[in-house]
């Protein structure tokens, strides 16, 4: 049987299925456990073409867990149901994508993901909270205490699988984290 020459793949093509491997193998072996060797061999690809696009592991963890939060701009949230309108938009985001949950537990283990997941948020979050009419210099310790609560659920109902918060319907989490967080965001300092 003789071996038959692939055709010759794009660098975006390339790259794109490194980046689609790497988040799986991360998801799946976190951090430590996931190697170069293996995420090449799942996109079909020599281990030097992960290395040629990303440089090393970390490069590659970096560019693996990117990730937009998509969410809404200050301005649209209005301040009434804030809250409850993030923690249903964090739900959404966590139970449509498996990335964001490979980020949390690779956090939980490893510097570069926690600081991966910690930049996701302060870039993200950070800008809902300043947005929302409060001091400036405030908004990072507002985003914290709603990132404590988010991430928090988080790793009950998606890492460690609680089985009180896994059997909690969508509006029962926001019922109880939501006004957490609208207090987190909204209210006086204390």
């Amino acid at each position: 049987m003789t071996d038959v020459p692939r055709p010759p793949r794009r660098s975006d093509t390339t790259k794109a299925a490194i980046l689609e491997a790497a988040r799986e193998r991360f998801a799946a072996d976190g951090y430590e456990r996931a190697t170069i060797r293996a995420i090449a061999h799942d996109a079909d690809i020599d281990p030097s073409m992960v290395m040629r696009y990303f440089g090393n592991k970390e490069g590659l963890f970096a560019a693996a867990s990117e990730f937009d939060l998509r969410l809404p701009e200050p301005a649209q949230l209005g301040g009434e149901d804030v809250g409850g309108v993030l923690v249903g938009h964090f739900l959404d985001r966590w139970e449509a994508d498996e990335v964001l949950t490979a980020l949390l537990r690779v956090g939980v283990t490893n510097a570069a993901g926690a600081e991966r997941m910690a930049a996701i948020f302060r870039e993200q979050l950070v800008p809902i909270a300043a947005g929302l009419g409060h001091d400036p210099a405030e908004a990072p310790r507002r985003a914290a205490l709603v990132a404590s609560q988010i991430l928090g659920m988080a790793m009950a109902r998606y890492v460690l699988r609680l089985p009180a918060a896994v059997e909690m319907d969508r509006e029962e989490v926001v019922g109880w984290l939501g006004p957490t967080v609208q207090r987190y965001l909204t209210a006086e300092r204390p």
